[in-house]
């Protein structure tokens, strides 16, 4: 058998550098390839060198490496994969890069198909905080796909964009011609217009975002040919059937992959998507962020303003959560999650005061007012979880609505004065004609009596009824939409009412409505906020999911 012929890449001698020892080869490309290395001395760092042959250089290429070294000596973020240092011998320049034990984000998907939704979350705000961070210093990569997407370990991996050998500065319209890219993940106004701008980026984020969802990108191909048909064609990226995902991610997936650069989210946009949420990506800033908001909620719970109080205290555990997932010691983890324990069983307590309060008599309220928390100077979050624990109120107010059995209303329309619509039908209920029992209120059935020569204000009456009935059975939305209904036919007949008794009492009452409208309105306002902390089953479900080969939780 003839010996393969020699070549001049097998004459040139294998890439070394003196202060590092070269153990195995990671990867190989058109210009490079990539070793893992550590130092000879001192502290035994692992990097990985990139390691770049000069003979296999044109003009375009060069370019791009020194574009590359440029950028990466300049560009210093958590989730960019960092530049150590750079040399260079007679063959070879070296790049010696920040190591990445995880492989990449390709690999991951490949070993995993789809990924659950809360790992492609997490995933995604860490690539979308790098992005901002090279948005707003003009640099568009211009090569994003899973392949230079790394993991920094299989125990705890965070995400770390690599290769930057397509990258440019670019400023607000700055238009590029020369093809960029990986063809799969690659913008198709670059293929069918030859003109694009930074907005490519996006389009490469949307088939990461797909691919990792759905378990492939939205060209999969089996040839070139029909890849390029693919790309050419006009019609809309489709989301798959049979996967359950958020409203937010088919969303976002939909709107990053849209055909024209036009139609495709901005940046600003897609920063700002509750996707992708970057405000709340978990970093060392995720429990001071908490720790200001309990502050808050506990002055605002000391100064009766539980609306507030109670916003603050979810607010605060939307911070927490990352907090918690940032944290990498177990034992501060349980510590977190007991602190937040407290803080959202102080702000269930102020829900259900809130919620008593809109039948409570006066004297109920004050009690409820006077079982405030103590006031606490402290600004650590340990101290005012241990003050607030102390201090929870354990409202027991008796709640005064009469046991009458509850009726069910018609369902009450949006007009303004109750008229044709919802008080004919009310009035024609024949448990409705005896609703001043449900009223239990003197002023209201001295009122009544009063108004036995207006259907106007005797209808305006039977919605204050069913409002009543609605409080009854605790359906809050209804009874808040049946006093707004009443207020709004009250308040445009009391101008035209002549001075006098009936006049004053349908004043008085005016005014008691409108506090009981906004007591609801409030209490509606805060009732649906969320305080569970989810974190125990996120952790627990992505460790579950990744069992397969090494557990680890995504940061």
């Amino acid at each position: 058998m003839a010996a393969k012929p020699t070549t001049s890449t097998d004459l040139i001698a294998k890439p070394s550098l003196g202060q590092y020892v070269f153990t195995e080869k990671l990867g190989s490309g058109t210009y490079a390839s990539v070793y893992k290395a550590y130092r000879k001395t001192g502290i035994r760092e692992v990097v990985a060198i990139k390691c770049v042959l000069k003979s296999s250089l044109n003009k375009a290429s060069t370019e791009n490496l020194l574009t590359e070294i440029e950028l990466l000596k300049n560009l210093k973020h958590v989730h960019i994969v960092a530049l150590k240092d750079f040399q260079w011998d007679t063959n070879y320049i070296y790049l010696i890069m920040e190591y990445c034990s995880g492989g990449d984000l390709s690999r991951f998907i490949r070993s995993k198909r789809a990924l659950p939704e809360h790992v492609v979350k997490r995933f995604l705000q860490q690539i979308a905080s790098a992005m901002k961070f090279l948005w707003d210093n003009n640099v568009a990569h211009m090569d994003l796909k899973p392949q230079n997407i790394l993991l920094t370990s299989s125990t705890s991996p965070q995400i770390k964009i690599a290769d930057f050998g397509f990258a440019k500065h670019l400023y607000d319209g700055d238009n590029l011609h020369v093809m960029r890219g990986s063809p799969l993940y690659m913008a198709p106004e670059i293929i069918c217009q030859g003109t694009y701008d930074n907005r490519v980026d996006l389009w490469s984020v949307g088939v990461i975002l797909f691919e990792c969802l759905f378990g492939k990108p939205p060209f999969a191909s089996k040839s070139f040919k029909e890849l390029g048909a693919k790309i050419w064609d006009e019609k809309p990226v489709e989301i798959p059937t049979g996967f359950d995902i958020s409203d937010n991610a088919r969303d976002l997936t939909i709107r990053l992959l849209q055909r024209q650069p036009s139609k495709r989210i901005t940046f600003e946009e897609f920063f700002a998507h509750p996707f992708v949420d970057l405000e709340h990506i978990p970093s060392k800033h995720s429990l001071p962020a908490a720790a200001n908001l309990v502050e808050e909620a506990v002055k605002k719970d000391q100064a009766g303003d539980y609306k507030a109080a109670i916003r603050l205290y979810c607010e605060a555990l939307e911070f927490f959560m990352p907090a918690i997932h940032y944290e990498k010691s177990s034992q501060k983890k349980e510590t977190l999650r007991a602190k937040v324990k407290q803080y959202m069983h102080r702000a269930e307590e102020l829900k259900q005061i809130m919620k008593n309060n809109l039948h409570s008599s006066p004297s109920q309220v004050t009690q409820a007012v006077s079982r405030r928390p103590e006031s606490s100077k402290s600004s650590s979050v340990n101290d005012q979880a241990n003050k607030n624990n102390r201090n929870s109120n354990k409202d027991k107010g008796s709640n005064p609505v009469t046991s009458r059995e509850p009726v069910k209303s018609n369902s009450a329309s949006k007009s303004d004065s109750p008229g044709k619509s919802e008080d004919e039908a009310l009035t024609k209920r024949p448990e409705v004609a005896e609703f001043t029992r449900s009223m239990s209120n003197e002023t209201l059935e001295t009122l009544l009596s009063l108004c036995e020569d207006s259907q106007e204000l005797t209808a305006v009456l039977k919605v204050v009824n069913a409002a009543l009935v609605e409080e009854q059975k605790e359906n809050y939305e209804q009874c808040l939409h049946h006093y707004e209904i009443a207020l709004g036919g009250a308040l445009k007949l009391l101008p035209l009412e002549p001075k006098g008794k009936r006049k004053d009492l349908l004043n008085s009452q005016i005014k008691k409505w409108m506090e009981k409208a906004e007591k609801i309105k409030a209490f509606l306002d805060v009732q649906n906020l969320n305080t569970e902390d989810t974190s125990v089953q996120e952790e627990e479900s992505e460790n579950d999911f990744l069992s397969e080969s090494k557990q680890c939780c995504i940061q």
